[in-house]
């Protein structure tokens, strides 16, 4: 079964840009974890599952051993530089396409372009909505002009082709519990009204954090004809987690179908997120960014998010974001974790081994291609 899914190109419906520098030990480690830094003194990002994950299975990629050490690594890395690092791990994830969302960049990543360049596979744009509204906010619309000029950037950015998808991230912001009604034109603008009042008393650029613009926002990417995906749980420092439950979202995505509802990582929740997929006709999930933090442990979460979940409504997404080995690793330990769950269930008389080699393909690629129309 293995080999099997080791030969079928994988759609990642959900992926970020990565540095295109080198990277000295510190700022590597930070890139491990979802926390502001990587830890206190003494406390290494390299001894955590992420961290044991990559040296078992990113070193052979750089021409090294399985285990090396992490000094050994980072050497490595530094000889063949960025350019040939990102090169080989985008290349061995064994990709068919990626969608990226690009509304997260502090810092200069190498964008749709680039990446399906280097994986040699379609590479398309997720929006993030929160980013529109915060463009037009700051870009000198009136709270009354404020509706029209997003729904006008998300149709001339929709119509120009290479967006595929868009994004929520109403977790980080208001939490899931998004009322599923249309807010009307007078809500939205007064909403407008209090996040550029909020910026210009707070000296800093717009921030999107009021439920009814998230909710606004959505919307907006239904009727441009998008599916829409939603953060869920597991992020960095600034999700507030006891919010970011899907079964807050019932309400909207009740009201969104038929329009796709994604979502997105889902860990710890990845339990209720199978529940909504099998309840709700319109809503399908991922494991994301958990697979590869849990690295020895992903295979537990793939087979408790498949409980429920209808194998046609599961997507693979790695989340990757900074490094490139994280293309690989996700792809490598969703493929590893799928793979023993099918052939469990082959060798248990669950299901055939033609049944499980139609499901792999089902979430490897053939259901992203459905959903997004690709």
């Amino acid at each position: 079964m293995l080999e099997y899914l080791e030969s079928l190109p994988l759609v990642d419906h959900h992926c970020h840009g990565v540095r295109d520098r080198d990277l000295g030990r510190a700022a590597f480690e930070e890139s491990l974890t979802e926390a502001a830094s990587a830890g206190p003194p003494g406390v290494s990002m390299f001894d955590t599952q992420v961290g044991f994950a990559l040296r078992r299975w990113c070193p052979p990629v750089l021409g090294l051993e399985a285990h090396a050490e992490p000094d050994a690594y980072l050497a490595r890395r530094a000889e063949l530089g960025a350019a040939q690092v990102n090169a080989r791990f985008l290349a061995a994830a064994g990709l068919d396409a990626l969608y990226v969302d690009t509304g997260h960049t502090p810092e200069a990543l190498l964008g749709p372009p680039e990446l399906g360049r280097l994986a040699g596979a379609d590479a398309r744009e997720i929006v993030r909505l929160e980013a529109v509204a915060e463009e037009v906010a700051a870009g000198g619309a009136t709270a009354a002009g404020f509706a029209d000029e997003v729904r006008s950037r998300l149709g001339a950015r929709t119509a120009a082709g290479g967006v595929v998808g868009a994004k929520s991230i109403a977790a980080y912001r208001a939490g899931l519990e998004l009322s599923g009604p249309r807010p009307s034109d007078a809500e939205v603008t007064g909403a407008a009204g209090r996040l550029m009042l909020a910026a210009e008393q707070g000296g800093t650029g717009p921030r999107v954090c009021e439920e009814i613009l998230h909710r606004f926002l959505v919307w907006c990417a239904v009727d441009a004809g998008l599916p829409v995906q939603f953060h869920v749980g597991y992020g960095d420092v600034d999700a507030d987690l006891r919010r970011g439950d899907p079964l807050l979202l019932i309400e909207l995505l009740r009201a969104m179908d038929p329009s796709p509802a994604l979502l997105l990582h889902n860990y710890p929740f990845h339990r209720h997120a199978g529940y909504l997929a099998q309840v709700l006709p319109n809503v399908y999930v991922d494991a994301g960014l958990a697979t590869h933090n849990l690295g020895h442990r992903a295979p537990a979460l793939i087979a408790e998010l498949l409980e429920l979940a209808p194998f046609g409504k599961v997507l693979y997404s790695s989340d990757a974001f900074g490094l490139a080995e994280l293309y690989h690793l996700g792809a490598l330990l969703f493929r590893h974790g799928l793979a023993g769950f099918l052939a469990g269930g082959v060798e248990d008389g669950a299901w055939t081994a033609a049944d499980a080699e139609r499901v792999a393909g089902l979430i490897a690629s053939g259901n992203a291609r459905r959903v997004y129309g690709r």
